[in-house]
């Protein structure tokens, strides 16, 4: 009989003083992305559906082998970080579904299907290039930070992204979108890029 191997979770802080990233020491998601803002938006993910029962949880994201919450300021995370985290490592090891259906209230508008797309399609090799380094050397990052960073379109030197998890809303998300992914961009395509703004924010 094979054994299965409990998951466990631990907390990581992020840029964002209102998120924290919870990871799992396995895939909870295997492709794809999950965002919710609401509990109307996530009937698609039973764990996330869970908790939204906090009442300080004001959003969730999934993706690969973490969650981030976003939580209100009625709380600090010092008083609710142990009890998340045992949260989800409780709920994942009772055999909890983590999502059921993408489509299922994460995709509504324009906005939230840009969100839950990998890339926009490329249209150019200049697109390409741009998504290519993205995927490489930027989205890595993001994800660290317990964010995502997508494509979303090109035109006239300005790179449009869409930014999602602890980088939506994150004060320092300016900061690394105009000296860090800008600056990259610039210096690996020169002449080609001019500015990188974020869609959502």
């Amino acid at each position: 009989m094979e054994k299965v191997i409990p998951y466990t979770v631990y907390a990581e802080s992020t840029p964002n003083p209102t998120t924290m990233k919870f990871v799992a020491n396995r895939v909870l998601l295997e492709e794809g992305l999950a965002e919710y803002t609401g509990m109307d938006e996530a009937k698609g993910s039973p764990m996330a559906m869970k908790l939204f029962g906090f009442p300080f949880v004001t959003g969730v994201f999934i993706q690969s082998n973490f969650i981030t919450v976003m939580k209100s300021d009625m709380v600090s995370w010092e008083d609710v970080v142990m009890e998340l985290r045992e949260f989800i490592r409780d709920y994942l090891n009772s055999g909890g579904e983590v999502v059921t259906n993408l489509a299922d209230g994460a995709i509504q508008t324009e906005e939230q299907l840009a969100a839950t797309a990998v890339h926009s399609t490329p249209t150019s090799d200049l697109e390409q290039q741009i998504i290519a380094i993205l995927d490489a050397e930027i989205a890595p990052a993001v994800a660290q930070d317990g964010g995502n960073i997508t494509f979303k379109g090109y035109e006239k030197g300005v790179v449009n992204v869409v930014l999602r998890g602890a980088c939506s809303g994150c004060p320092s998300s300016t900061v690394t979108l105009k000296n860090g992914i800008e600056t990259l961009l610039k210096n690996r395509l020169p002449g080609e890029i001019t500015e990188v703004v974020a869609v959502n924010g």
